[in-house]
């Protein structure tokens, strides 16, 4: 069976083209008008969105339910079976702080974390700081945003967004009555940085376009109009962001663009301090320090940059004197070994980087300078370093999983080189690893590049070339997608799909030069590398043209617009995820809240014809044809503040319009959310169990 048209006529946007010269080029846009001239209120409350786009949204969401409505029993499998794989009374693994331990856990049904602490050492005790269950109940949605603790562990501030906009609201709670102060700070980013005697907190507030350029200083029990401003940043294409270093004492404020950084410092055991600059903007270079208060005698920034050093390198320089010419060189650059980051601890550097798109993790004694590494056999897998709380320790945390294992928590201790299992995933309904097999491939490019494509699958699952592909891509601002564990994802390898994600360029599974060549003027070539991908799968024998779904979501949603334009032949259907699909008009909009910053990733169409043109070269809404397209599936959220709901809107519309084949195109918003989708648990199953069942549907698997 494969996914049918629904039979109401799907919902027909009025089309009112506005036209506008841009160097030159006339742009039609037709449906403009979705944009809602009160986008930044509507943000906040969805219920001001003007009446004609709320009833277009509705109508689109009923036509997307009727067309989905035959997936329903096979949804309700799939999260049933996904279900089953969680654990639902789970707990994450303690981190120690001075006299307590600190960690997470979920009651069984419960859909959000309880955030909760005990004893050191102990295994009674246990103190519910924050109630993620009792503080969304009645709420379409809620997410719980950060929850710092302060030194003396007498306060917790955390935070919450109730709307799915990402403005978060900032509370005090007293751990000793457990009660909420009267202090509520609004509009924030949802962190916040404890002063040294906690007295005091530091919180990024978002600006009205959703712009984290301000820092102030709260006085506990002060009115927070009295709110000191004590860093601004007057550049709106920089993201501030700000964190309190592992050793203490000292707050490290980042201004961060796409390819370049700044670092000040903050004083947290002065009450009034005052920022100051450590480490400017040097041109097109990133820098990312960590704090160590006494190596050698003094002082010390430790950090990561990429200054002669594409794959990025480590270096130390006395805080005092930051310059680059005080810069000794710790970790020497080497081409193709990318150093994701770096940690500092007393006696330890520890860094994780990857080589050939497999990662390790390699520590350094800081006295010796001797370095071993921590690495595993298998062909592709994912590792990650836990942060801690303490400074002055031996034990370092990660975590390891790949397609086939599920993920296992290690304490390791870096002076015996011992480690131990302090957790590993339990999958309830079961789960044999040896029944999956995953690979790594590399798919030839057409310019010779070789594209990393991992692989999971059924090990009875054929290789004849019949079997269905889901194939993931996101190729964007550096990220790399993790060969990791997901036990949602057996409910599409158990039903003999072969699960593939392609590391494409724009992310940087295979080093810096890997995302370099993937943005502004080289951004094609993470559409090529996806589509690669899908080919050497079918040169490989391993599925057919028109047996592939694809999906990707924000970023990869752009993907997703740009290779269904570009070879929709080759699949058997598009999954869309908050879609970044009307690239020039967003990027022509210096309102919109992420458009400044990611100049840099794209180009500026405003101030250079060049970029202009380029991006209106493969921009999704701007080059759909009248040509055959696959089924389609679009998610949007309503408070989406990054890729804004009129964007797949729009899409869908000019789809719909211009096609000249039978096959369903679907937007589904969500009304009471935004980027992220659903917040709880459980209610997120819902929303990949749906997205698989499509890719079930259109591959023509079974319903049921």
């Amino acid at each position: 069976m494969t996914l049918k048209t629904p039979a109401s006529a799907a919902p027909l946007a009025a089309r009112r083209p506005v036209t506008r010269t841009v160097h030159g080029v006339d742009l039609v846009d037709d449906y403009g008008w979705m944009r809602a001239a009160n986008w930044q209120e509507a943000l906040r409350d969805p219920a001001v969105l003007p009446a004609e786009i709320t009833a277009h949204l509705v109508a689109e969401n009923a036509y997307a339910e009727e067309a989905l409505a035959p997936l329903k029993p096979l949804i309700d499998t799939m999260v049933a079976e996904m279900r089953g794989r969680i654990k639902e009374d789970d707990a994450g693994v303690p981190v120690a702080d001075g006299p307590f331990e600190y960690y997470d856990r979920f009651r069984e049904g419960g859909q959000h974390p309880i955030v909760c602490r005990r004893p050191r050492g102990s295994e009674t005790g246990e103190q519910i700081m924050l109630d993620g269950d009792a503080l969304a109940a009645g709420k379409a949605f809620f997410d719980l945003g950060g929850a710092a603790h302060s030194a003396d562990h007498g306060r917790l501030a955390w935070s919450f967004d109730d709307k799915g906009s990402e403005f978060f609201t900032l509370r005090i709670r007293d751990l000793g009555t457990g009660e909420d102060l009267a202090d509520v700070i609004e509009e924030t980013g949802g962190d916040a940085v404890w002063s040294t005697d906690a007295s005091a907190l530091y919180y990024i507030r978002l600006d009205d376009n959703h712009r984290p350029l301000r820092i102030f200083r709260h006085v506990i029990g002060k009115p927070v109009a009295d709110d000191a401003l004590v860093f601004e940043e007057k550049d709106t294409s920089v993201f501030v962001g700000m964190g309190e270093a592992t050793a203490g004492g000292l707050a490290l404020i980042s201004c961060s663009q796409s390819d370049s950084t700044e670092t000040w410092a903050l004083d947290l055991t002065d009450p009034v301090a005052a920022p100051w600059l450590v480490l400017p903007r040097l041109g097109e270079i990133k820098a990312y320090p960590d704090y160590h208060p006494d190596y050698r005698g003094r002082k010390t920034l430790f950090i990561r940059t990429n200054d002669e050093a594409e794959d990025y390198r480590i270096v130390a320089t006395p805080l005092a004197t930051p310059g680059r010419e005080h810069w000794e060189e710790i970790v020497p650059h080497r081409p193709g070994v990318l150093v994701l980051s770096a940690t500092v601890l007393k006696d330890w550097l520890v860094r994780l980087e990857r080589e050939n798109a497999l990662p390790r993790i390699v520590i350094r004694n800081l006295t010796s300078g001797e370095e071993h590494a921590i690495a595993f056999d298998e062909e592709a897998y994912s590792l990650g370093i836990l942060p801690g709380y303490e400074f002055d320790t031996d034990t370092l945390r990660f975590v390891y999983s790949s397609m086939t294992t599920p993920s296992e928590t290690f304490d390791y201790d870096m002076r015996a080189r011992t480690r131990v299992l302090r957790k590993r995933q339990e999958v309830p309904s079961g789960h044999d690893a040896s029944a999956y097999v995953t690979r790594r491939l590399l798919a030839p490019a057409a310019d010779g590049e070789t594209v990393p494509v991992s692989l999971v699958y059924h090990r009875d699952t054929p290789l004849d070339g019949s079997a269905p592909v889901l194939l993931y891509g996101y190729g964007s601002y550096g990220h790399s997608l993790p060969a990791s564990f997901s036990t949602a994802r057996l409910s599409l390898v158990d039903r003999g799909f072969i699960y593939a994600i392609a590391h494409v360029r724009g992310g940087m599974e295979k080093g810096y030069r890997w995302y370099r060549t993937g943005k502004r003027e080289f951004k094609a070539n993470t559409f090529a590398d996806f589509i690669a991908a899908a080919e050497h799968l079918i040169a490989q024998g391993l599925t057919a043209k028109g047996r592939i779904v694809a999906q990707g979501g924000s970023a990869g949603g752009m993907l997703m617009g740009a290779i269904a334009n570009m070879r929709p032949e080759l699949f058997a259907g598009i999954l869309a995820e908050v879609p970044f699909v009307d690239v020039v008009n967003t990027m022509l909009d210096d309102t919109l809240p992420l458009t400044p910053p990611e100049w840099l990733e794209w180009g500026n169409p405003i101030t250079d014809p060049e970029a202009f043109r380029r991006m209106l070269a493969y921009s999704p809404y701007d080059n759909v044809t009248a040509q055959a397209y696959p089924p389609i599936l679009a998610l949007a959220g309503v408070s989406d503040p990054r890729v804004t709901y009129w964007e797949p809107a729009k899409w869908v519309a000019r789809l719909r319009a211009a096609k000249t084949d039978a096959n369903p195109v679907l937007l589904l918003t969500n009304m009471d959310a935004g980027h992220g989708g659903a917040a709880g648990r459980f209610d997120r199953l819902a929303e990949v169990a749906r997205s698989y069942a499509f890719a079930v549907a259109v591959t023509g698997g079974k319903l049921a």
